[in-house]
């Protein structure tokens, strides 16, 4: 796409903003003065929020393809070649076609950047893993958002230190009395099994015009991704990772306080100033809204009372984001939608909130037999995520 298109993409998008804003203006004076408002106007700016939603959507496929690496050859993807790799990579390739072990038994020592799990197939090669990692970081807002440790173990380890120590004023001939002591903690954060079992024909996968590798790829990213990003919000954390809507409501060490929105089933203006507030400094400056694509509709009609602007604004360049009060605003589809008791709108500091944690390499074990005349590849990886730091993200609960 040339600079003049992206130019005009982006024209468009503050075009449609300014339309919006002008038509909602009139729609809250016909309110003021009549008491209510002609219904079209809530169908036009409907129409003009799912405009503004595609034209954003369009700049950051843009921006996205645009810092993509250039997928030529090896070098150029950052994966530098060597004999060992290449022929592993032929090797994995005649074990998805064929199921041929043989070349990947021989080589299982000869490559460091390869490995097999006796149990669970054979490790993707570095190319095929690194493709299926970078789709679901595109598609996962919270992969984006939160911190993100890789490890080879089943769990990652850490220790809590949220306590203070606590001081006191004395004189020179004043009495020194005891005072608390910091406590330190340790917890886990385990990771759990995700699988995918695409299958297709075995004709299909014989043949040679299919790159089964990025077939293999695309199918896996995209339900690995959908999985990942549901339970990063609303996971149990039995037998899966615990999401950031699961915690009780208040402002102890393992909970996460829910500021209410004072209107049932909606969300208002002074409560999203609340729930921002509601941040220490320290994580305000690092903090981004997340909330359902609805949501954001409705909160492009809010303003604030004392300054009477809108409190959202469209980001009017790839690759910035729409923001809130100043706030960057991420659209998640596993946050709930506006609703009575629904917690439709979280905001922290995400990296310093909550941790993913996924367990190195992702496995694929070829399976002709089950269901012929159809080759199963049933893919794992492990990944867990969890709260860490419960002061650093507020929920919005809509009365």
């Amino acid at each position: 796409m040339s600079l003049s298109e992206i130019t005009d993409r982006v024209a468009c998008l503050g075009n449609a903003w300014e339309q919006f804003k002008q038509i909602n203006d009139a729609r809250l004076n016909e309110i003021e003065c009549k008491g209510n408002a002609d219904p079209l106007y809530s169908e036009h700016l409907s129409n003009i929020s799912m405009a503004l939603d595609n034209y954003k959507s369009r700049l950051d496929t843009i921006e996205t393809a645009y810092n993509r690496p250039f997928l030529g050859s090896n070098e150029q993807i950052g994966y530098k070649s060597n004999e060992s790799n290449s022929e592993y990579s032929k090797a994995f390739r005649s074990y998805l076609r064929k199921g041929m072990e043989g070349g990947l038994e021989n080589l299982q020592t000869k490559a460091l950047s390869v490995s097999s799990d006796p149990d669970g197939g054979y490790l993707v090669t570095p190319n095929m893993s690194s493709k299926i990692v970078q789709a679901i970081f595109e598609t996962s807002p919270m992969r984006q958002l939160a911190s993100v440790e890789t490890i080879s173990s089943d769990a990652l380890e850490l220790i809590d230190d949220h306590d203070q120590a606590a001081a006191g004023w004395t004189s020179e001939t004043g009495a020194i009395t005891e005072t608390s002591t910091p406590t330190l903690a340790k917890r886990n954060i385990p990771t759990h099994e995700l699988y995918a079992q695409p299958k297709a024909t075995q004709k299909l996968v014989d043949d040679a015009a299919i790159d089964i590798e990025n077939w293999l790829s695309g199918k896996i990213a995209d339900i690995f991704s959908r999985k990942e990003n549901t339970a990063f919000i609303s996971g149990s954390g039995v037998g899966q990772p615990r999401g950031i809507l699961t915690y009780s409501a208040g402002t102890s060490w393992g909970q996460i306080q829910q500021v209410n929105s004072g209107s049932s089933g909606a969300v208002t203006a002074d409560a999203i100033i609340s729930l921002f507030y509601a941040l220490k400094d320290s994580y305000s400056k690092r903090a981004n809204f997340l909330m359902n694509r609805t949501v954001v509709q409705s909160v492009r009609l809010l303003k604030q009372a004392t300054t009477n602007q809108y409190m959202w604004q469209p980001g009017l360049a790839a690759g910035t984001p729409d923001t809130l009060m100043g706030v960057p605003v991420h659209m998640a589809a596993d946050m709930p939608i506006a609703a009575s008791n629904s917690l439709s709108i979280a905001v922290g500091d995400f990296q310093s909130a909550y941790q993913i944690v996924d367990r190195q390499g992702i496995s694929i074990l070829r399976d002709p037999f089950t269901e012929k005349p159809f080759v199963k590849f049933y893919a794992t990886k492990r990944v867990g995520g969890d709260v860490v730091n419960f002061d650093a993200i507020k929920l919005m609960k809509l009365a």
